[in-house]
């Protein structure tokens, strides 16, 4: 008896093994299955909201007086309410009055459907600056950002602190109909100026050394900072120049750029001499590193502050060098808004005087 049941145990082991792959793939069909209905009916609900804003908006709010708008909306948004519940409700009324009036293109919100939903619309809708809104919106899409992180990135204004931003507004449109055109990122939207680095816990004095290992024991965090494409790839990376060593900081790797990126770390002011130093780096990466199909390399020069006449006159931009300022304390909302909003006003005055 006990010989039969040894048996019948080993005769169904395979059983069960071949039970695994079976069970795996029909999780995965499902899975996926539910994903695209939840897609569908995410882009179908995005749809039906803004059809809904756009006809109370021509038809409704067409009349030139308010009083008689919000007595209509009201209405209407109670018998909806009623029938179909508090999705309909004039709160959310507003909403889809307001999607209708930002994204008035038809065929822009039926391209955008399909990449953003209706939570993802709802931050959208609040920035009241078009050219910043169609940042988020194309940057969110291509990143795929889920609603949190747009709600993060906006809350961190990283819109402000692109180099985009302290273009001209004509500058900036053009650029942001040619990302929405060609999918294409250039370093003026990966970038930024200043870099948030208050995660990394550095309290009063530090080294460079202590501020490098603060960054590779937070490595994951620091690269949600860089953005979204960057991959690490060495800290200090040895190059031999003349038979002198020298040591690159920190290289990385980003997809969407295609080509590498030199990260160099100071803990003072930016100098003139450290452009001569990263011109050093990207030239020798340029000539051993760089692979057929790749974009020249380009560096970023992570300083606690820089004198931005002494940026302008190295013309840093021709290098293929970025020079950004990092903040290793979180400042209140209020003043952080004020120290970047002032910027992007002296950066823009400063290219309309060079300009003219």
């Amino acid at each position: 008896m006990a010989n039969k049941i040894k048996k019948t145990k080993i005769a169904a082991a395979p059983a069960v093994l071949a039970e695994q792959p079976l069970l795996t793939e029909l999780r995965e069909l499902i899975l996926s299955a539910r994903q695209r209905v939840a897609q569908t009916v995410n882009a179908g609900l995005t749809t039906l909201y803004w059809q809904v804003g756009d006809r109370i908006r021509r038809d409704v709010l067409k009349e030139k007086r308010a009083e008689y708008g919000a007595e209509i909306l009201q209405t209407l948004s109670a018998k909806l309410e009623a029938e179909f519940g508090r999705g309909f409700g004039r709160r959310n009324l507003l909403r889809m009055i307001r999607f209708a009036e930002v994204f008035p293109d038809p065929a822009i919100v039926s391209a955008l459907r399909t990449q953003l939903g209706w939570t993802h619309f709802r931050e959208l809708i609040a920035i009241e600056n078009p050219l910043k809104r169609n940042f988020y919106t194309d940057i969110c899409r291509l990143e795929n950002w889920d609603t949190r992180t747009l709600n993060k990135k906006i809350q961190s204004m990283l819109f402000e602190r692109t180099s985009l931003s302290r273009k001209p507004e004509k500058l900036i449109e053009i650029e942001l109909q040619e990302l929405r055109d060609t999918d294409k990122l250039t370093p003026d939207l990966v970038f930024r100026d200043p870099y948030f680095l208050d995660f990394l816990g550095l309290k009063d004095t530090y080294a460079e050394k202590d501020l490098e290992a603060a960054i590779l024991r937070e490595m994951e965090s620091f690269i949600l900072e860089l953005g979204v494409g960057f991959a690490f790839m060495e800290r200090q990376k040895r190059i031999i120049v003349d038979g002198i060593d020298h040591y690159i900081d920190l290289l990385f790797y980003h997809r969407n750029l295609r080509r590498l990126v030199v990260v160099e770390l100071k803990i003072g002011d930016f100098k003139a001499a450290h452009k001569g130093q990263m011109e050093l780096y990207l030239g020798w990466l340029n000539r051993y590193e760089r692979k057929p199909g790749e974009e020249s390399p380009i560096g970023l020069i992570l300083c606690a502050g820089k004198r931005h006449e002494t940026v302008e006159l190295l013309d840093l931009e021709r290098s293929g060098i970025q020079v950004s300022s990092y903040w290793t304390e979180a400042l209140p909302k209020a003043e952080m808004e004020r120290k970047l909003h002032e910027a992007v006003i002296l950066a823009r005055a400063r290219l309309e005087g060079r300009a003219s």
